[in-house]
């Protein structure tokens, strides 16, 4: 590492992940899900929890490499075999209201060429297995974190232009520490300041409740209705013993679910989306009466079309999220190809599952209560970006009345 100040600045990151993200308290259990290729920082988010309370940090280990290889190596009856132990793992980390963090770094290519038919099916299995664990997290029973680290393949895809692996991770940590606040001298104070920035977006939506977003630009012609007594979140989330977490590091958006059930026209993505290993871009989605009707991509269609056709719930959309243009990592002007950055570059929906918290009292409802409240159920939850700096969204009212909720990419309120 030649990034000046690097092992102090990682430690602030360890310490902001455990403090802030997921705020871990005395006798916490923590599980988190890491690539290999981040133990350093690891190692130091494991220290920092023990120091606030931890009782018990579970790690477990991820490899691109291998990943690749088992999904070469294996059958489809074999991938979609999912070991009992596991599943039983996981439910009593649920159990044990274990806080969760996901610390993405992997190569957004890694399984490129890859049978999309063995990649969906393993997922769709591992999904359905672990559908407990997925419906407690999204409906923030449980604290969870999704942040990154600088993975040597990634960083090589977003900084082409550098000469060297080490300039191109390098780049990438400055990154991460920019859009995280790492670089601010109290960067948990700095994160409360966004906190109170954002929530006063949500708090004016939320205030309107409109019945229908429109939405315009190029290539996109799109109405997007929502629920009745829908909610509007922004970087703060609360589980269910009333403790907040962040669940995205970074994180520019304020979000909701849509009503699954109205969605009707045309929405054009603005940025690569990677999924299942595979970098899909140039996606176009027409919509009628709620569901993916036609697509196309530029690249990686037949691993968008297994994505919405191999998988319950994901013709239909479950979330909708609104970033100005000018967001800072859309100011970058760099493609991350990750979702949890790209995302917050840009206006953005999700393929699949609602959280439950985007209707009150939705934690509380069973799946059919859900539905019935117009969130989708699914097995996936997949977002993909529609925002840039010529998009217009208007709030329409139940009577009629329309409201400007965004000129060309930024916020008109």
């Amino acid at each position: 590492m030649v990034l000046e100040n690097f092992d102090t600045l990682l430690n602030k990151y360890a310490d902001l992940i455990v403090n802030k993200g997921i705020a871990v308290g005395e006798d916490d259990y923590v599980l988190i899900n890491a690539d290999i290729e981040q133990a350093p920082l690891v190692r130091l988010v494991v220290k920092n929890a023990y120091q606030s309370g931890a009782k018990k940090v579970v790690v477990n280990w991820s490899d691109d490499i291998i990943t690749r290889v088992n999904y070469e190596g294996q059958d489809v009856d074999t991938l979609t075999d999912i070991p009992q132990y596991k599943v039983d793992e996981a439910h009593d980390l649920l159990d044990k209201r274990a806080k969760r963090i996901a610390l993405r770094s992997s190569n957004p290519n890694a399984l490129k060429g890859v049978d999309p038919k063995k990649i969906s099916e393993s997922q769709l299995a591992s999904s359905q297995a672990l559908e407990k664990v997925r419906n407690a997290t999204q409906a923030n029973v449980v604290s969870w974190l999704v942040c990154a680290g600088a993975g040597e393949e990634w960083a090589k895809l977003v900084f082409p232009e550098l000469e060297t692996t080490e300039e191109q991770v390098d780049a990438l940590w400055d990154q991460i520490f920019k859009t995280t606040r790492v670089y601010e001298e109290n960067p948990v104070e700095a994160w409360d300041a966004r906190e109170a920035t954002l929530n006063e977006k949500a708090d004016f939506l939320n205030a309107e409740q409109f019945d229908q977003l429109h939405y315009t630009g190029p290539g996109t012609d799109f109405t997007l209705g929502l629920p009745k007594n829908h909610v509007w979140e922004s970087a703060g989330s609360v589980n269910e013993n009333g403790e907040i977490f962040i669940a995205n590091m970074p994180t520019e958006e304020v979000f909701t679910a849509p009503d699954f059930r109205r969605a009707e026209g045309t929405i054009t993505s603005s940025k690569p989306l990677s999924y299942g290993g595979t970098v899909i871009d140039g996606m176009t989605f027409k919509f009628k009466e709620g569901e993916v009707v036609e697509v196309s991509a530029e690249q990686g269609e037949e691993t968008l079309k297994a994505l919405i056709n191999d998988n319950k719930g994901s013709k239909s959309l479950g979330e909708v999220a609104l970033v100005p243009h000018k967001s800072p990592i859309s100011q970058s002007g760099i493609i991350f190809y990750n979702t949890l950055f790209d995302e917050n570059a840009s206006n953005h929906l999700a393929l699949g599952q609602a959280y439950a918290t985007s209707v009150q009292g939705g934690a509380e409802m069973d799946r059919d209560q859900l539905e019935e409240a117009g969130l989708n159920r699914s097995n996936v939850h997949v977002d993909f970006m529609v925002g840039n700096g010529e998009m217009n969204i208007d709030g329409i009212k139940e009577d009629g009345t329309v409201v400007p909720i965004f000129r060309n990419g930024e916020w008109a309120f």
